[in-house]
C-alpha cells in the first residue's frame, strides 16, 4: 500500500517539480536578469540607481509615464461607462438582432488593437475619408485624429467590449427578484441601477476593468501608429532596446521594472476592492429582457445600434480596403482587384500566415498540455509547491508583453540557452504569456466535477493517471476547448512581444500588418489584417459549436 501510494505522489510530484523548473526558467529567472540589469552597472558591476534616476529626472521619461497612465485611466474608466449601460441595456431590454449584435460585439474585440489604429487612420487620418468630407464640407482644416484623442478613440471602442462580456455573465447569474422588490417598494429606474445593479456587478466590473487597463497599458502597436508625438511606456521601452545605434539594455530593463511595478500594482489593488465589495447571489430568478415602448425603444435600439457599429467599423474598413486597387502603395486608385493578396499571400518567400498559424497551434498544445496539468495539480493536489505554481503561471498575465520579449532576449542570447531568433523563443514567450486563460477555464471546470467520480474510478482498479487521462480529461474537455481557443485568438493577434522577438524567417502576421502599415502600403495591410479578422470569427464561431452557447459571458 505505502509502495503504491509513494509512486502515485512521485509521479504527480515529479510533474510539479518539472512543470515548477520549467516555469522558473522561462519566467523567473528572465524576470529576475531583468531586475538584476535595471540595478547594476556594466562597467563596474556594482549596484546603480543610475538607470532609474535618468528615468525620473529628465522631463522626456517621466512624461511618458504620465502619458500611459493617463490614456490607460481615461481608456478603462470610458471602456467601463460604456461597457456596463451596453451590457444592462442588452439584457433588460429586447433589441432586435441582439444575437448578432452579441456577435459584433465579440468580433471587434478579438481583433488586435493596431488594427483599429490603422483603420481609423484611414477614417480620420490627415487623408482619412471622414476627414476629407469633414473639411470641404465645412471649410474646416481638421488635421486627423492623432495624438491622446485617436489613441483614447481606438483603446475605448476596442475594450468596452470586455467589460461589456464579463458584466453581461453577471447580469445573467442576478436574481431579479431584488431589482422587483425594490421597484416595488418605489424605487426608479435609475435609483435601481445605481443602488442595486451597480454593486452587485461591482467586482465582475473590476475585474474587466483590470483587464482592460491591463491591456492597454501594454498595448505597443496603438501608440506607435496614432500617436505620433504622444509617447507611451511600451514604445519607450522598445525605442530604447532596439535603438538603432544600439541600444542602452540597462535603462530598457529600468524602464521594465517600472512597469512591471505599475501593473503589479493596479493589479492588487483591485483584488483588494473586489474583496471589499463581493456579494454571493443565486439566480432563482434570472433576469430577462423585456420589450420596450415609445422613445425608450427608439433609444434603447439606437444606442445599441450605434455602439455596435462604431465597434464593429475598423473591421468592416479592413476588409473593405483589401480589395481595393492601389498604385502599391498608400493610394488607392479606384475600382477593386485582388492585387492586395496577389501581393501578401502569393508573395515569394512569404511566410507570415504559414507562420502565425505554426507557432498558434505549436503554442496552443503546449499551452493545453501544461495548462490542463496545472489546473488538475493546483485543484485536486494542493501543496506548498502546486500552490507556488499556480501562483508564477500567473505572471505572464500582469507583465507587458514588450516586458517579456525583451526579458527573453536577455535572458536566452547567451550561453547557457540560446535560442534567441528561433521559432523556439516565440513559441515558448507566446505560451507562457497566454497560458492563464487556459489554466483559469480548465480550473473552472475542473471545479464543477465531483471528485468522487474519481474516487469511484480509482476504486474500480484505474490508476490515478489512467483516472486523469480517460475520465477526468474527457470530463474538463468543454472548458479546456473554451480557454484554448481564447489562448489561441490572442497568440495569433499578439504584437508586443512579436515584435521584439521575430526575425525575418519567422514573421507573423501581427509583425507584418505593423510593417506595411509603417511602410504605407496599406492595401498589403488590409489583406493581412483581413486574414487574421477571418481567422478570429472562425475560431469564435469554434468557440460557440464546442461549448454550445449562442453568446460569449464570462
Amino acid at each position: 500500500m505505502k509502495g503504491g501510494a509513494g509512486k502515485n505522489l512521485s509521479v504527480w510530484s515529479i510533474l510539479s517539480i518539472l512543470i515548477l523548473a520549467a516555469f522558473g526558467i522561462f519566467v523567473l529567472y528572465p524576470l529576475v536578469l531583468v531586475l538584476y540589469k535595471s540595478f547594476v552597472d556594466p562597467v563596474s558591476g556594482g549596484v546603480t540607481w543610475d538607470y532609474f534616476a535618468r528615468f525620473f529626472t529628465k522631463r522626456f521619461y517621466w512624461e511618458t509615464m504620465v502619458n500611459s497612465l493617463c490614456v490607460t485611466v481615461c481608456a478603462t474608466l470610458l471602456s467601463a461607462a460604456l461597457g456596463l449601460p451596453m451590457a444592462y441595456l442588452m439584457r433588460s431590454v429586447k433589441i432586435r438582432g441582439s444575437s448578432f449584435l452579441n456577435i459584433l460585439i465579440v468580433i471587434s474585440y478579438l481583433s488586435p488593437p493596431f488594427i483599429g489604429a490603422y483603420a481609423w487612420i484611414q477614417l480620420l487620418g490627415r487623408n482619412g475619408v471622414i476627414t476629407q468630407l469633414v473639411n470641404s464640407a465645412f471649410g474646416l482644416s481638421f488635421d486627423g485624429v492623432y495624438g491622446f484623442a485617436g489613441i483614447l478613440l481606438v483603446f475605448t471602442l476596442q475594450s468596452f467590449p470586455l467589460v461589456y462580456i464579463y458584466v453581461s455573465g453577471a447580469l445573467k447569474n442576478m436574481d431579479n427578484s431584488l431589482n422587483e422588490a425594490a421597484e416595488s417598494l418605489g424605487c426608479g429606474r435609475i435609483g435601481r441601477i445605481r443602488r442595486i445593479i451597480v454593486p452587485l456587478v461591482m467586482p465582475t466590473l473590476l475585474a474587466s476593468s483590470l483587464l482592460v487597463f491591463m491591456r492597454v497599458f501594454a498595448d505597443f502597436g496603438t501608440p506607435m501608429l496614432i500617436g505620433e508625438g504622444y509617447k507611451t511606456m511600451p514604445v519607450l521601452v522598445y525605442t530604447q532596446f532596439m535603438g538603432e545605434v544600439g541600444g542602452d539594455d540597462g535603462f530598457a530593463a529600468a524602464i521594465c521594472v517600472i512597469m512591471i511595478g505599475l501593473t503589479l500594482a493596479m493589479f492588487f489593488a483591485q483584488r483588494i476592492l473586489a474583496r471589499r465589495s463581493t456579494y454571493a447571489m443565486t439566480a432563482l430568478k434570472p433576469m430577462s429582457a423585456e420589450r420596450a415602448a415609445g422613445l425608450r425603444n427608439i433609444a434603447a435600439h439606437g444606442f445599441a445600434y450605434l455602439v455596435t457599429g462604431l465597434a464593429i467599423l475598423p473591421q468592416v474598413v479592413v476588409i473593405y480596403t483589401s480589395f481595393l486597387r492601389s498604385n502599391g502603395g498608400q493610394v488607392f486608385t479606384g475600382g477593386y482587384a485582388l492585387q492586395s493578396y496577389e501581393a501578401t499571400l502569393f508573395a515569394k518567400d512569404n511566410d507570415a500566415v504559414l507562420n502565425t498559424y505554426l507557432l498558434g497551434i505549436l503554442s496552443i498544445a503546449v499551452v493545453v498540455v501544461i495548462g490542463v496539468l496545472v489546473a488538475y495539480l493546483s485543484m485536486r493536489k494542493r501543496n506548498a509547491v502546486n500552490n507556488a505554481l499556480d501562483t508564477i503561471t500567473m505572471f505572464p498575465f500582469i507583465i507587458p508583453g514588450s516586458v517579456l520579449g525583451i526579458a527573453f532576449l536577455f535572458a536566452f542570447n547567451s550561453p547557457p540557452i540560446v535560442i534567441s531568433g528561433t521559432m523556439l523563443i516565440m513559441i515558448i514567450a507566446f505560451s507562457v504569456r497566454r497560458m492563464p486563460y487556459t489554466v483559469r477555464s480548465s480550473a473552472a471546470a475542473l471545479g464543477q466535477i465531483s471528485p468522487s467520480i474519481e474516487e469511484a474510478a480509482v476504486s474500480l482498479g484505474a490508476s490515478e493517471m489512467t483516472t486523469f487521462a480517460r475520465v477526468t480529461v474527457p470530463m474538463m474537455l468543454p472548458g479546456v476547448c473554451a480557454g484554448a481557443i481564447m489562448s489561441w485568438v490572442t497568440i495569433i493577434s499578439e504584437l508586443s512581444s512579436s515584435i521584439i522577438l521575430y526575425t525575418n524567417a519567422n514573421q507573423t502576421l501581427t509583425v507584418s500588418i505593423y510593417t506595411e502599415v509603417i511602410r504605407g502600403n496599406y492595401g498589403n495591410a488590409s489583406a493581412y489584417a483581413t486574414i487574421l479578422t477571418v481567422t478570429s470569427i472562425l475560431s469564435l464561431l469554434l468557440f460557440y459549436k464546442v461549448t454550445g452557447r449562442r453568446d460569449i459571458s464570462i
